[in-house]
């Protein structure tokens, strides 16, 4: 048995660990500036946020397309993997999600033969960036230790169906243009200094709660993290642009919650399109 474990690039996971574990990730295309970027290939979060912040229209991002998958399929099943354990990003967010179905019928069509030997196992994850990263790297860690396809799968599937993705976006442009909060509620926000705290649940994104002043966005996700955390999971803090939050997280988070964080990472391309490129955040297990 070989258990290979992919996902898209909107998972967020650093590049370091993507190939450390020899996680297969498949890019999403930005478009900006009247170029096309290779989602974490081409250009990365940190090249990513000060194009955005200048630009006057947001970004647009593409799917990963069928081909992508089709390809990935095939090389996977000419490498002798048995099985291949592809978790997606939402997708009620994304088309993503249908291209590897689509992908993955158009694959079997083609090579009937491998059905027996080679099986494709998709994940539609209902989240975005380490909402589902996290169990994709714990499934390349369970994988690589040894673990049997349903272990794992049942892993990947107990962080979705019970993770919080708790975001502050700290600027609220570009939550504006995305029409996440109308434009009168986020120029209201601005100026009086209101901030959102974010969330997705079932694929859409919930307003949690408001904070007044930017200052108050550690206390709020830690507060968070502390109230609704599973004791003793691990958790991982998302940052952006903003050094100084997210250092102040990472503070907190380390004073204040039973064990450090499992890792820091930066907020990839197509959730900051949505959020902005000043944004903290902490993703964790609920009870």
């Amino acid at each position: 048995m070989r258990i290979r474990i992919a996902t898209d690039s909107t998972a967020d996971i650093p590049v370091s660990l993507r190939e450390e574990l020899d996680i297969a990730v498949l890019p999403l295309t930005i478009l900006a500036e009247d170029r096309e970027y290779r989602d974490g290939y081409d250009i990365t979060p940190q090249e990513f946020y000060p194009l955005l912040d200048a630009e006057d229209k947001l970004p647009m991002s593409a799917q990963v397309n069928p081909y992508q998958y089709t390809e990935l399929f095939e090389e996977s099943w000419r490498a002798g993997y048995t099985d291949l354990i592809q978790t997606t990003l939402n997708s009620k967010g994304s088309s993503t999600w249908q291209s590897a179905i689509q992908a993955r019928d158009q694959f079997y069509e083609e090579h009937p033969e491998a059905k027996d030997s080679f099986r494709i196992h998709i994940i539609d994850s209902l989240n975005y960036s380490m909402g589902y990263g996290w169990a994709v790297i714990a499934a390349a860690q369970q994988a690589r230790a040894g673990a049997g396809v349903e272990e794992i799968i049942a892993g990947i599937r107990d962080w979705v169906e019970n993770v919080r993705v708790a975001a502050v976006p700290l600027n609220l442009k570009c939550v504006r243009k995305s029409g996440r909060i109308s434009a009168a509620a986020a120029l209201i926000g601005d100026a009086v200094g209101i901030k959102p705290v974010i969330t997705f649940e079932d694929g859409q994104v919930k307003t949690l709660s408001k904070i007044r002043g930017k200052k108050k966005a550690v206390s709020a996700l830690i507060g968070l993290c502390k109230q609704e955390r599973k004791p003793g999971t691990p958790y991982v803090i998302a940052r952006a642009a903003d050094d100084e939050e997210a250092e102040r997280l990472m503070q907190a988070a380390c004073t204040e919650l039973d064990q450090p964080p499992e890792l820091m990472f930066y907020l990839g391309c197509i959730i900051t399109i949505n959020i902005g490129p000043e944004a903290i955040g902490i993703i964790y297990h609920k009870k």
